[in-house]
C-alpha cells in the first residue's frame, strides 16, 4: 500500500508514489562491439519535491567488486514534471518573473485537463549526470508505471560516448523497480542495467 501525502502540489500528485528514498541492488549487463559490462551495483534514489510543480531527482550507484569493495558510478541530479504548456503565471525563462499572478493553486481538474488519450500523463525528465552528460526525456506515467526516452542527449567533449535512453520505473509489491536501456559507446540501444528498490525512510 502507498501512503500519499495529501499536501502536494496538484501537478506532482500523479507522481506521488515516487516520493522518497529509495535504495537496493540491481544488475549491470550491457555488450557494445567486444566489449562486455556486467555485474551487481547498489542504488539511492531520492525523489523529493519543495511546493513546486516538479518533483526533485537524486540518484548514486556504486559498483559492487567481487572483494567487496564499492566503486563509485556516475551520479545523477533532475526534476521530473508533467508536459504542460508554460503559461503566463509561470515564471522563467531564466529569473524572469511570471507575467502574471495566480489567485488559486492550480488544482486537481487542472490536472486531470492534462491526460493524454493513453489514460495517463505526459512527462518531461531532466537529468544531468556527474560527468557533465544532459538527458532531456520524454514519456509517460500511467498509475504506478512510467516509461521515458530520451527526446535530446547533450555531453560535453570529455565524457564517453552515449548517444541515446530508454527508462521504465514501476511501482510493484511495495518495490520500485526500474530498467535503463542505452545506446553508448558505439552500440545500438540495448538492455543497460535494472534494480529493484525499497524504501529507505
Amino acid at each position: 500500500m502507498i501512503d500519499l501525502p495529501t499536501d502536494l502540489p496538484a501537478d506532482i500528485v500523479p507522481l506521488s508514489w515516487l516520493l522518497g528514498v529509495w535504495e537496493g541492488t540491481g544488475v549491470i549487463d550491457y555488450t557494445s562491439g567486444d566489449r562486455h559490462f556486467s555485474g551487481e551495483f547498489a542504488h539511492r534514489v531520492s525523489f523529493s519535491h519543495d511546493g513546486g510543480d516538479y518533483v526533485n531527482y537524486a540518484a548514486s550507484g556504486w559498483f559492487l567488486a567481487d572483494d567487496g569493495a564499492r566503486h563509485p558510478l556516475v551520479a545523477e541530479q533532475g526534476y521530473w514534471r508533467l508536459g504542460r504548456p508554460a503559461g503566463d503565471a509561470d515564471a522563467g525563462p531564466a529569473l524572469l518573473p511570471a507575467l502574471e499572478v495566480r489567485d488559486t493553486p492550480r488544482t486537481a481538474d487542472d490536472v486531470e485537463s492534462l491526460r493524454n488519450a493513453a489514460g495517463g500523463f505526459d512527462l518531461e525528465v531532466a537529468i544531468v549526470h556527474s560527468d557533465g552528460t544532459s538527458e532531456l526525456y520524454v514519456g509517460q506515467v500511467q498509475g504506478p508505471r512510467i516509461d521515458l526516452a530520451t527526446d535530446a542527449v547533450v555531453r560535453p567533449a570529455s565524457a564517453k560516448d552515449y548517444a541515446a535512453a530508454t527508462r521504465m520505473y514501476g511501482y510493484v509489491d511495495g518495490h520500485l523497480l526500474w530498467a535503463w536501456d542505452i545506446a553508448a559507446l558505439g552500440g545500438s540501444l540495448a538492455s543497460h542495467a535494472s534494480a529493484r528498490l525499497a524504501r529507505a525512510d
